[in-house]
């Protein structure tokens, strides 16, 4: 589905609330009722935001391939700060109108709607830990928690939403009639099950079937590893060059929580690679995986693949360990690329930029896959901003003369991609051919 296709169907189903609210409205009279009808109305949006953004973090492929993982990730952080405002909007507007219309004050009203009105407890309760997940959730916050935490706390959110989902069937006048009640049960039956297939039965299914286990650990820089996973028939996986896969490794510190990492080099029937660098307590960990180990591999997830190519060439800039979803596309454009795309495919370079020779990783694959005709590897080794840096004013376009006619995939630390998209920008390169997917969440 495209970002338009599923714009298209939200803003379809927010209009449906609207009706919804529209067909359950009688002439508001005096500033209590119109306070209440207000309320009415930012709870059943926050209501069915809550099913829009569990939807687009379901990891549904009909989804994510189409948007990729940090686009979907971009909305959910959106989404939910529109979902907080209207949920606390919600519970003072709905208070507020019903104190002015019992002509009682806001606190006193409070209480007698917490313990008269059913479920509303529940779904104060839910509130507050939807606000709880909000607050560690902002980017000022989220900088100083490990991932781990953040992780855990995320969870909160489906036991916010189950407290407060019996509050809107039995508090809300706008579902007094069945096929209001039974439109929205199916609403979050539907999301429900997209959640537990895609998140929870496909890896759990995938991982009997495919019987993937730690075949070896290399070391290929100090605090750099790639590690081959070995299993039966994944193939059927599907997985395309520049996609990734979230990796749980089933040791004693590390069953629990799964992680994003690019394949590093072209999938076959039997074998799957990542190569990883130590950024963190879990990919420290993972520095010291032993081959036998068992894996659940969740994906393959993201659009950031050849797919999206439109121009005649292709340049891959690649900063740091983001050199690792560049490879398998290398990879894919050194052997497949004539099959695929025709004879007249153009040229492939890659652009490799690094502080220090010592940070260079895979060359000596890079190296064999630039014997090929059509591609070349370049190295670029010094600080940001630095004489050698390709990324300052017109460098790059000295480099690569048709610049402009070729589909730029970049991949690296968030600042080296900001620096990257302004120089490709700067050089005259459409920004519909400049394509990135951040794999950090």
């Amino acid at each position: 589905m495209s970002e338009r296709g599923l714009l298209a169907v939200v803003i379809t189903g927010a209009v449906a609330v609207l009706g919804l609210w529209w067909h359950d409205t009688t002439i508001l009279a005096g500033l209590g009722e119109w306070l209440t009808g207000a309320g009415r109305l930012t709870g059943l949006l926050g209501g069915y935001a809550v099913a829009v953004i569990l939807l687009l973090m379901s990891r549904a492929p009909w989804i994510e391939h189409g948007l990729g993982s940090d686009r979907l990730a971009r909305w959910h952080a959106m989404g939910g700060r529109y979902l907080l405002s209207l949920l606390v909007a919600h519970a003072v507007l709905i208070t507020w109108g019903y104190a002015i219309t019992a002509q009682t004050g806001f606190l006193a009203e409070a209480s007698t709607l917490l313990v008269a009105v059913p479920n509303v407890l529940l779904a104060t309760i839910g509130l507050g830990l939807l606000v709880v997940v909000g607050i560690i959730s902002a980017r000022s916050v989220r900088r100083r928690v490990s991932y781990e935490t953040w992780y855990l706390i995320h969870l909160l959110t489906y036991i916010a939403v189950a407290l407060s989902f019996l509050h809107v069937l039995t508090a809300g006048a706008d579902f007094q009639t069945g096929w209001a009640k039974a439109a929205w049960i199916a609403l979050y039956g539907a999301v429900g099950a997209a959640l537990l297939w895609y998140r929870w039965l496909v890896p759990v299914r995938d991982a009997l079937r495919h019987r993937l286990r730690v075949a070896s650990v290399t070391t290929e820089a100090p605090g750099v590893v790639s590690i081959t996973v070995s299993g039966e028939g994944l193939d059927r996986l599907g997985a395309q060059p520049g996609q990734f896969f979230r990796w749980r490794f089933l040791t004693r510190r590390g069953w629990w929580q799964s992680h994003p990492f690019s394949l590093s080099a072209t999938p076959t029937d039997a074998e799957l690679r990542i190569t990883v660098k130590d950024l963190g307590d879990h990919s420290r960990d993972l520095q010291r995986l032993r081959p036998g180990t068992r894996v659940i591999a969740e994906g393959p997830y993201g659009a950031f693949t050849p797919a999206r190519r439109k121009g005649h060439g292709v340049l891959l800039l690649a900063g740091g360990i983001g050199v690792t979803p560049l490879r398998t596309m290398l990879e894919h454009h050194a052997h497949d690329a004539d099959t695929i795309l025709g004879p007249d495919a153009g040229p492939v370079t890659l652009i490799y930029r690094a502080n220090h020779a010592d940070e260079i990783i895979l060359a000596d694959e890079l190296d064999a896959l630039a014997r090929a005709e059509h591609i070349e590897v370049h190295y670029v080794l010094g600080a940001p901003g630095s004489d050698a840096d390709v990324l300052v004013d017109q460098r790059l376009r000295r480099l690569i003369p048709d610049l402009e006619d070729r589909d730029a995939f970049v991949c690296g630390p968030p600042r080296f991609m900001v620096a990257a998209r302004d120089s490709l920008l700067r050089c005259g390169v459409p920004a519909r051919h400049i394509h990135t997917e951040q794999f950090t969440f």
